[in-house]
Parts: C-alpha cells; structure tokens; sequence
C-alpha cells in the first residue's frame, strides 16, 4: 500500500492542500474498509487524536477491541506524528424516515374536532395505537 502523502504528491493541482482534519477524513474509509466507514459518523482530529462518531455503545466496544490495527494503517498512510491515537465516542443516533399514515376520513370520534392539526394528531395517535394492538394481538396468538 502506498503512503497517502505519495499519492497527494502526484495530484497537479495547484496551490491546493488538504488540512490535516481533511486528510483525515479522507484516509479513514481506506483504513477501515468502505462498509464499515458507512457504519460510523464523522471523523474529527483534534491535534494527534483522531476521534471517529459511531452508532452505538456496541459499535464502540467493538471497534476498541481493534483500535491497534486500525492505528497502525493509519500510521502506515499518513506518516509517522500525524495520529498517535483513535478515540471512538457515541454520536447522534440517526433516525430512519418514517412512513405518512393514512387516515380514515370517516372517523365518527374525529369529527368532533374542529382544530386540522389537533384533528391529524388525533388520528394518526389512534391509528399508531391500533397497529400496536394488531401486532400485540398476533404475537400472543
């Protein structure tokens, strides 16, 4: 494997340097792999310390258990002095999109409610309730 530093020097662009934050950033998925730097969150470097966001506390354990592999390609791209050590902490956990529901416009308890947004939160509490009773209802089946 070629250093980073020898693959930046062959870039032609001109007056053009990566901060060492950037270079960072840009050697970790080549250091750990693409999949699992689609796992983790931003890398941060905080002078000789690369701090790397992951998912969660089993994430972290997991990765703490191969920070000396992992430091030694990263010492092994970028030179010796630029990362003396990997810190994993846990980041802000992300969220999946969640799916519109759909309303039944025919709801008698509903049409009491003249207020439309009290009306919406309303029934999509009640739809969310039913759909845990459902599910309740088929596990204990």
């Amino acid at each position: 494997m070629q250093r980073a530093a020898r693959l930046l020097s062959k870039i032609k662009l001109q007056n053009a340097r990566l901060a060492p934050e950037e270079f960072a950033e840009a050697m970790w998925p080549v250091a750990v792999g693409r999949r699992l730097a689609q796992r983790t969150g931003p890398v941060k470097l905080y002078g000789r310390r690369m701090v790397v966001d992951v998912e969660d506390a089993t994430w972290q354990k997991q990765l703490a258990t191969m920070t000396s592999q992992i430091l030694v390609k990263l010492q092994g791209m970028a030179g010796p002095g630029l990362i003396e050590s990997v810190e994993f902490r846990i980041g802000t956990p992300r969220r999946a999109p969640k799916i519109a529901l759909a309303f039944d416009s025919k709801d008698d308890r509903a049409d009491g409610i003249t207020d439309p947004i009290f009306r919406h939160l309303y029934l999509a509490s009640r739809a969310e309730h039913e759909r845990v009773e459902a599910k309740r209802m088929r596990i204990s089946a």
